[in-house]
């Protein structure tokens, strides 16, 4: 699984303005929903939530993999968003998160779900894949920088 297959550059915002997790986990569902009819945004955020409350996404090293599933979805879907600044998100390491990649999956789904989950995860350990979605301007340069890290593996 690719990552620019399930996340394309319409999902992708290089600056997010929320201040809380809360809006920033909003203005992302928003987002997905805006391009996804089948998708509605308060119920992706109520699903989101759940996971939540389960334990923070934050892993760490700036990084968050909120990830929920919906039975409106057909297939692995994703939204990326950069926090320049950083956004408390009850991180593991107690930093700010800065980088954040939204996955959705079928509600009825296990493996691509967690294939997915695997995919971000072993792409944003790399620290110079990090720090190029820290410093790109754009949102076209993200998505170039996630497409050559794809390419890599």
């Amino acid at each position: 699984m690719k990552l620019i297959d399930i996340l394309p550059e319409t999902l992708l915002i290089a600056e997010l303005k929320g201040t809380t997790k809360d809006a920033v986990l909003r203005e992302l569902a928003e987002r997905l929903a805006a391009n996804y009819p089948e998708i509605d945004a308060a119920r992706l955020l109520d699903v989101l939530w759940e996971r939540e409350r389960l334990g923070s996404t934050a892993i760490g090293d700036g990084i968050a993999i909120p990830h929920g599933k919906l039975s409106s979805v057909k297939g692995v879907i994703a939204a990326f968003g950069r926090h320049t600044a950083g956004v408390n998100f009850d991180s593991l390491d107690g930093k700010p998160t800065r980088l954040i990649f939204l996955l959705v999956a079928p509600a009825e789904s296990v493996g691509l779900h967690l294939k997915a989950l695997a995919r971000v995860s072993r792409l944003l350990k790399e620290v110079d894949f990090r720090q190029r979605l820290l410093t790109a301007p754009d949102e076209s340069s993200l998505y170039r920088a996630m497409r050559e890290e794809d390419e890599k593996y």
